[in-house]
């Protein structure tokens, strides 16, 4: 193909994504630097992956495009803006709410990506042969660097991509392919010396600019974190039941951002600011009911019960009590562990003794049965103050 022939397929490719709803594209050499290898064996090296260990066991694929398709020549990199119509942190200032992250507050955005980048896809290969290969956020790939060398932002100090047009709410896809097209220019880093992200971390995850440790980000630990959320980290979560927010909403570069006009993406009314205690009735039916099409789904009831039981418990209300009450006998140990934590914040000494009394030699769960040890010290110690 010659350079014009190709200069025509990139127009014709960019009209295609635009029309079927993508908002930027860029293309990058199927290779990545070797620093950005580097960079992921260090992360991996210092555990900051948490329970993630699907990170570790296909690193070298991650590292390196053409270790995981070694016939692929360029990168077709993909953003759709999800902007929000409003300051995602202003939810922080309704205790009684649930505060969910803006990309999941409607459908489950692999499904809308996929579906378009497979239409994209089959166009490309229609119109100029090759194979092609799509990925979105599901297979060892790293999609942020590759999105910086095809030019359509660069991974600010928060590791997220910040885009001069869409700040740092860009939903990303990719497709590999065999052809070799021209690349883009890769953007630079314009943080300067902003820390806006660093300092609004609820939980200090960023040991330094640029560097993130999963295991103290409050997305990891609502979404991915298998386990009782760490103590350390349950009042810095505040009413944050699913992701958070913070790091993207305080960039400088969302002014120049638009909302969102893909339907899709614009949150449900429902999702907006859920109440923390209709959620707390939610039975594992209920849960899948209410969040069908959801990436909330795949995270299950028990996790998410978890999250709703410490923001209840940093509620503040008690009012909210019998909520978090009839959890304490749940038939899952991680929703009936973090309701012993919120009992102990929300009620009176007596109160929780009584319930100790009356739950725990029944308990036959050791993280439980911690709980409710932990709890009683909690509470005598609020009881004093």
């Amino acid at each position: 193909m010659n350079d014009k022939a190709t200069s025509a397929l990139v127009n014709d490719i960019r009209e295609r994504a635009a029309a079927l709803g993508f908002d930027a594209l860029g293309i990058a050499p199927a290779q990545l630097p070797q620093a950005t290898g580097e960079k992921l064996t260090t992360f991996l090296q210092e555990k900051r992956h948490g329970d993630m260990a699907w990170l570790e066991t296909r690193a070298q694929e991650r590292a390196q495009p053409q270790s995981l398709w070694p016939d692929a020549r360029s990168v077709i990199v993909l953003g759709a803006n999800y902007g929000p119509d409003r300051n995602p942190l202003d939810i922080l200032q309704e205790p009684r709410a649930g505060a969910i992250s803006v990309y999941a507050q409607n459908k489950d955005y692999h499904d809308v990506i996929k579906t378009r980048l497979k239409a994209l896809a089959r166009f490309i290969a229609d119109k100029a042969g090759g194979d092609v290969k799509v990925f979105v956020d599901t297979a060892p790939v790293m999609e942020k660097p590759l999105a910086g060398l095809a030019g359509l932002g660069w991974q600010g100090k928060h590791t997220n991509l910040v885009s001069d047009d869409y700040g740092s709410w860009l939903f990303l896809g990719a497709i590999f392919t065999t052809l070799t097209l021209p690349v883009d220019t890769p953007d630079i880093d314009h943080c300067g010396s902003c820390r806006a992200c660093l300092d609004v971390c609820p939980t200090n995850a960023f040991p330094a600019p640029y560097q993130l440790d999963a295991r103290r980000c409050i997305s990891y630990l609502t979404i991915e974190h298998r386990g009782p959320i760490p103590h350390e980290f349950r009042e810095a979560m505040g009413n944050r039941i699913y992701g958070c927010d913070d790091c993207l909403a305080v960039c400088p570069w969302n002014k120049f951002a638009e909302k969102s006009r893909e339907s899709a993406f614009q949150a449900r009314d429902d999702l907006r600011a859920p109440s923390l205690s209709d959620l707390a009735d939610l039975d594992d039916a209920a849960f899948r009911a209410l969040f069908t099409k959801s990436p909330i789904k795949r995270t299950g009831r028990d996790r998410f019960l978890r999250n709703v039981m410490i923001a209840l418990g940093n509620s503040r209300d008690p009012s909210l009590l019998d909520k978090v009450r009839t959890r304490l006998t749940d038939d899952s140990p991680l929703v009936r562990g973090a309701a012993v934590w919120a009992f102990a914040k929300l009620s009176e000494p007596v109160e929780f003794e009584h319930a100790a009394q009356q739950n725990a030699p029944a308990e036959d769960d050791e993280s439980v049965l911690q709980e409710w040890s932990a709890g009683r010290i909690m509470s005598q110690r609020q009881g004093s103050t």
